[in-house]
């Protein structure tokens, strides 16, 4: 069938979905020659079609580009290149050692968000793409208009005014995106992009604190929500120290984490009950509670006037320089495997490995771990625990495959 397939597709066609590929692996022309055991030339006039692929040939580049042949003799090819849709956000940065650590990026994010893709095809369940129309924010201000798309998300997702705990898991499956978080440069906050074929595409730092990834995480969604058709690399400067262009992304983020009405209320029962005193406890705890920094709280705050400008500057004349270490490039504290992929990404891989429709090479390839902490985290994943009448907890262990239906 795939030989048929070769043979039908015209091969310039075919040579600009395999160099595509093999650019976002990451490959040279000479690597893909040196597996593929032939001239550099070969690979060469296969990418312009000057030679029609062979069958063999085929799955010997799939498998290496660690892509499915369908991908490459379908009738929807293989994605956007993000090589090309993020080059100028990658040409901007300082230094060459940071550069080649955003294109190493951008191929993983790349990567991921097309596994993510398959995952689906494989298991036939298709993202809920629950996606509003683009609003307009034109005509008023970026801080007016942050108010009013927030309040409307809020709305159409029922989310009412309080604090949003589980925004990542929120957006994931009542929304639709694919949120991943990745390693990226320490001065890049996070990375947005959005296709047809792979819907709205978010990358976090896994560097960064969980609420600093959290309020990049709304601050794509702002993006996501007005252009979701450029592509968006955004840097560390929100929260207070935005850069141009970034007004209405990081107004929304605010908007979003600290509703108005909610904030105003949280903060007026604060002030009751302690007599109008409002101090450093109080502060961290109302941060806690809508889990952003302290930082974004009180800018937040004095933004809406409750509190006197300048509040937030004079709080961190003291103390800040014992919490430096944890702004080095080369720390990570709040990296971990398990924020790298999306629980339903997990669900996907471990549901198509159970029904056999991957090996478990593969399995541990597209979880990003090695075989024997892939079968660890399928363990994991089909286990949940119970309690008995007389009081035992127990461990039940769910067939991913099986219908509850009967």
């Amino acid at each position: 069938m795939q030989g048929q397939a070769v043979e039908t597709i015209p091969p310039p066609v075919i040579g600009r979905r395999l160099q595509a590929a093999r650019k976002a692996r990451g490959l040279t022309q000479q690597e893909v020659a040196d597996t593929l055991e032939v001239a550099r030339t070969t690979v060469t006039a296969l990418e312009k079609g000057e030679r029609r692929t062979r069958p063999d040939e085929l799955i010997q580049m799939a498998r290496l580009y660690g892509r499915p042949v369908g991908d490459f003799v379908g009738a929807k090819g293989v994605f956007s290149d993000f090589t090309l849709l993020f080059r100028a956000a990658v040409s901007s940065l300082e230094s060459q050692k940071l550069q080649g650590e955003m294109q190493e990026a951008v191929q993983t994010f790349q990567r991921l968000c097309e596994d993510y893709v398959y995952l689906e095809k494989l298991n036939e369940a298709s993202s809920c793409g629950n996606y509003p129309a683009q609003y307009a924010t034109g005509g008023v201000s970026p801080e007016v208009a942050a108010e009013d798309v927030a309040l409307a998300e809020r709305h159409r997702l029922a989310l009412g005014d309080g604090s949003l705990l589980n925004l990542r898991e929120t957006l994931e499956n009542d929304v639709g995106l694919r949120v991943f978080c990745i390693e990226l440069p320490a001065c890049v906050a996070s990375m947005f992009s959005y296709s047809e074929l792979l819907g709205g595409c978010i990358a976090l730092n896994a560097r960064h604190p969980l609420d600093q990834q959290r309020w990049s995480l709304a601050h794509e969604y702002g993006h996501f929500l007005t252009d979701r058709f450029r592509s968006e690399v955004s840097m560390l400067g929100g929260q207070g120290r935005s850069r141009s262009g970034e007004g209405f992304a990081d107004a929304f983020a605010n908007c979003l984490l600290m509703p108005t009405s909610g904030l105003r209320r949280r903060f007026a029962e604060t002030s009751r009950a302690t007599g109008g005193k409002i101090t450093g406890a109080e502060i961290c705890l109302l941060a806690g509670q809508y889990s952003v920094s302290v930082e974004a709280l009180m800018l937040r705050l004095e933004a809406l006037r409750l509190l006197s400008g300048g509040a937030w500057e004079r709080l961190r004349e003291g103390g800040l320089e014992a919490q430096e270490a944890l702004l080095q490039p080369d720390m990570h504290p709040y990296a971990s495997d398990e924020r790298v992929l999306p629980v339903r990404y997990r669900y996907l891989a471990a549901l198509a490995y159970e029904d056999g429709k991957l090996t478990e090479g593969e399995l541990a390839r597209y979880l990003r771990v090695d075989r024997v902490a892939a079968r660890r985290l399928i363990q994991g994943l089909a286990q949940s625990s119970f309690l008995h009448d007389g009081g035992q907890v127990g461990l039940l262990t769910i067939d991913l495959t099986r219908s509850v239906f009967g």
